[in-house]
């Protein structure tokens, strides 16, 4: 019985070794010149707890998720995250990973007081962030 459940183990560990070296979802190019940018609220500003966020976005247009259509992306709202998600992986979703995969350009956001920061990630019809990443500056808003 001892040796069946150390070959499961070995097997298991065996399988997650050839996962983790499987390439990921196939990654869409970056359009030369493509940019995305926080409209509004500006870089410093004080704002209220519920904070309007306008998306810009130059060089591509906007499609929704599930749509493949050459030189288009969505957007996603990084909020108060320190690392870019992973490349060549779709971009988590959860409360600092906010997706817009209907093709918004804006969204309200509720905040607690406090410094927050905000950046934009265009990401393709997967939520895969395209190569090279296309992301905004990252800004830092102060909510009273």
């Amino acid at each position: 019985m001892k040796r069946f459940l150390l070959a499961v183990a070995l097997a298991g560990l065996a399988g997650g070794a050839v996962a983790a070296d499987a390439p990921g979802l196939p990654v869409t190019k970056a359009p030369a010149g493509a940019e995305v940018y926080i409209i509004s609220p500006k870089d410093g500003a004080v704002v209220g707890q519920e904070v309007t966020v306008l998306f810009g976005l130059k060089g591509m247009g906007v499609a929704p998720a599930g749509v493949k259509k050459e030189g288009t992306g969505h957007h996603h709202l990084l909020v108060d995250v320190k690392d870019l998600p992973a490349a060549g992986q779709p971009i988590p979703k959860d409360d600092q990973h906010i997706h817009f995969g209907n093709g918004q350009t804006e969204t309200t956001l509720k905040l607690a007081p406090g410094k927050h920061t905000l950046q934009l990630e265009l990401a393709d019809e997967n939520h895969i962030p395209f190569d090279p990443a296309i992301v905004s500056k990252p800004i830092t808003i102060t909510v009273k």
